[in-house]
């Protein structure tokens, strides 16, 4: 490898050692450029990867990313839609929509919908169509961003290239579970600190848990 290109790519390594595209920016939390990353691979029917989300939302950003360990390190959430739920795929494309119309709210439209979560469960959903599903997961978004950017989110949501292109908010998709496939992440939650899985987190963790976490892996 030629030389400068090495040391421009060392150089964007020190600064951004766990990537995530531009356009995907509002799935971090927490400053980009802190050194140490803690990522979660959440899906958005999995009553583990809720319970952890409200953990990250009322335990860790609080306390530690806007805490202790302000600027230390950062969170980025990976969506990891499970193919056995029938609901889940059409979940996180409503995620993906509402990042991209307002990516100010996706934490609020996160926080409603984990709250709604069991309505998209696989039997509730088995017998919607999509469309159904897609127009129930608008109605969750639209106290949180608004009627006429939900009328932007339905738009990212209908189909209308080829028969089989997908969605407005489908390559988005893709990246994710590429990525999630490329490290080998199973289940949901997943916890990774710089790139490495922690088996031992758990969805549980409270306060003391994640303390003593941060206390062995980051200098305050």
């Amino acid at each position: 490898m030629n030389t400068a290109i090495l040391s421009i790519s060392l150089r964007i390594l020190s600064v951004n050692p766990m990537a995530l595209q531009p356009s995907l920016s509002p799935f971090v939390v927490g400053p980009y450029p802190a050194p140490h990353t803690l990522e979660f691979y959440y899906d958005i029917v999995c009553p583990f990867s809720k319970k952890s989300y409200a953990n990250l939302r009322n335990v860790l950003q609080p306390g530690f990313v806007d805490g202790k360990y302000n600027g230390k390190f950062k969170i980025i959430l990976r969506l990891q839609p499970q193919p056995w739920h029938v609901a889940s795929h059409f979940c996180h494309e409503a995620v993906l929509a509402v990042a991209r119309v307002a990516p100010e709210k996706l934490l609020d439209y996160l926080d409603a919908l984990y709250a709604v979560n069991e309505t998209f469960y696989d039997i509730p959903a088995s017998t919607l169509t999509p469309i159904q599903i897609r127009e129930n997961l608008a109605s969750v978004a639209e106290p949180v961003i608004g009627s006429e950017k939900v009328a932007a989110v339905k738009d990212l949501l209908l189909h209308k290239s080829t028969p089989n292109g997908g969605v407005a908010v489908t390559e988005d998709l893709k990246y994710f579970i590429k990525i999630s496939r490329q490290n080998s992440i199973h289940a949901s939650p997943t916890v990774l600190w710089d790139g490495l899985v922690q088996a031992q987190v758990s969805s549980s963790w409270g306060e003391k848990e994640w303390s003593d976490f941060f206390n062995e892996k980051v200098q305050a």
